[in-house]
């Protein structure tokens, strides 16, 4: 499976960048309107400052007279320590100020210019306004322009800038933040239909029936019907191993009988050899078909499970007395000790168990030995222990002889198709039970096999 980026990192990322878009967007306004905001700033100051000087202008026997009143400088001081510079003219002549102040390219009569110049080697920003005023003959026009440098203006504009890029910065950071939290919680529903999918058993092809947001509808809808086709699929398997093995079965039992006939009518003995393999061969066949019926047969009522009250000993008892002929036949003894133990589930599902199990110990004890049966209850649990005097488990990992078709490497030449364990392993977690296999503790090397079932 080819790995990509998550999703949510992907998703987290995006917001990311469309967060770090924002920041750097509103530190540009911010930055902008302080700019602007402290020219504004500045600029009224400057208006008030000449139309208050521009106010004090008069005619006084043919001159222009003017008086600098201290306050419109005093405002500009109030501000910032920016440097003043004024200049009034009246006409072509310099009234007062600094002289080579430079003037508006454009008066403004009756209302306040604005222009941004240097002067001294310093930006400046320049009011002026212009009024007639009578003098001599007729009115002259007089020009009142004050000037301040922008330092103090530029200083708070930066100072409104990195303030606006701090927050900026701090916005990104929580953005990220909220982007990974909002990543998380979007992709939580998909994460448990995940994990709901995931904790199910390989055999559990159920519709998922769960609360989704409509944009994950079509994914849920899509896998279930996967898994009903996997169901039907395994279905028409199952039904067709079943059907199988009960036609093969019928076929064998007639060819068994046929040779134990022949091997009592012939006389030469590797005829009679080449007979028992015959015989051998139709056990092991038929036996594989049996189990395979039986595992059918499990995975057909597993999907539809029943929950019946069960006495897990009288189970056992009714099994042992069904096996009693055939551990006689090897006079192998069932030593039984049991207990009431309350359980649900399948009575045909856990007979098949229980026989398995007893088989398997009844077919690899030696002749004349005992099998013990017990039934105990604890914490909760009921356990179905049986310990036969066999080979035991072998050199194997013990969780690899619940695997189809998987034997132990000490089974010889003893007729077995592997599956035994398996069907029982499978019946047990159907029922929330467990399956452990262990030595034997009578000390012949045996093995141990625990049925553990939840109690009611």
């Amino acid at each position: 499976m080819t790995e990509t980026t998550s999703i949510g990192k992907r998703l987290t990322l995006l917001l990311a960048g469309v967060a770090a878009l924002l920041s750097l967007l509103s530190w540009g306004m911010v930055t902008g309107l302080a700019r602007e905001a402290t020219q504004r700033t500045q600029d009224n100051v400057l208006a008030a400052s000449v139309t208050a000087i521009a106010e004090t202008l008069r005619s006084e026997q043919g001159k222009v007279r003017l008086e600098l009143p201290y306050a419109a400088f005093a405002m500009l001081g109030a501000i910032s320590e920016d440097r003043v510079f004024y200049r009034v003219t009246a006409g072509d002549r310099t009234l007062t100020g600094y002289e080579d102040l430079p003037l508006p390219d454009v008066a403004g009569q009756g209302q306040v210019v604005f222009e941004s110049t240097e002067y001294s080697g310093a930006a400046i920003r320049t009011a002026s306004i212009s009024r007639p005023v009578l003098a001599g003959d007729g009115p002259v026009l007089v020009t009142v322009t004050v000037a301040q440098t922008r330092d103090g203006a530029g200083a708070i504009a930066a100072e409104l800038s990195r303030f606006a890029g701090i927050l900026s910065v701090a916005f990104f950071l929580v953005a990220v933040a909220l982007s990974a939290f909002v990543a998380q919680t979007s992709l939580r529903p998909l994460n448990e239909i995940a994990a709901a999918v995931s904790r199910r058993g390989p055999s559990d092809l159920r519709p998922l029936v769960r609360a989704a947001p409509s944009e994950l509808a079509p994914l849920l809808s899509a896998l279930n019907r996967l898994m009903d086709r996997l169901r039907q699929s395994i279905r028409r398997s199952e039904d067709f191993i079943a059907e199988a093995a009960h036609r093969v079965r019928t076929p064998l039992a007639t060819v068994r009988a046929q040779a134990e006939i022949a091997l009592r009518t012939v006389k030469g003995d590797s005829e009679k050899e080449r007979l028992r393999r015959i015989i051998r061969a139709v056990d092991e066949s038929s036996r594989s078909a049996g189990q395979l019926l039986d595992h059918a047969t499990v995975a057909y009522r597993t999907e539809d499970l029943a929950q019946d009250p069960l006495d897990l000993a009288d189970l056992l008892a009714q099994t042992v007395a069904a096996m009693e002929p055939t551990a006689s036949m090897r006079d192998i003894r069932l030593d039984l000790e049991t207990t009431p133990a309350q359980i649900s589930g399948d009575a045909v599902l856990l007979e098949n168990a229980v026989r398995n199990v007893l088989d398997n110990a009844i077919k690899y004890s030696p002749e004349d030995t005992t099998v013990s049966l017990r039934v105990t209850v604890s914490d909760r649990e009921a356990r179905l222990s049986v310990d036969d005097q066999g080979p035991g488990l072998g050199d194997e990992p013990v969780a690899a002889l619940t695997e189809r078709f998987r034997r132990g490497n000490n089974t010889g030449s003893i007729v077995g198709s592997g599956l035994g364990l398996t069907i029982v392993a499978d019946v047990l977690h159907a029922h929330g039970g467990r399956l452990e296999l262990a030595s034997a503790n009578n000390g012949s090397g045996g093995a141990c096999v625990s049925l553990v079932l939840p109690l009611v």
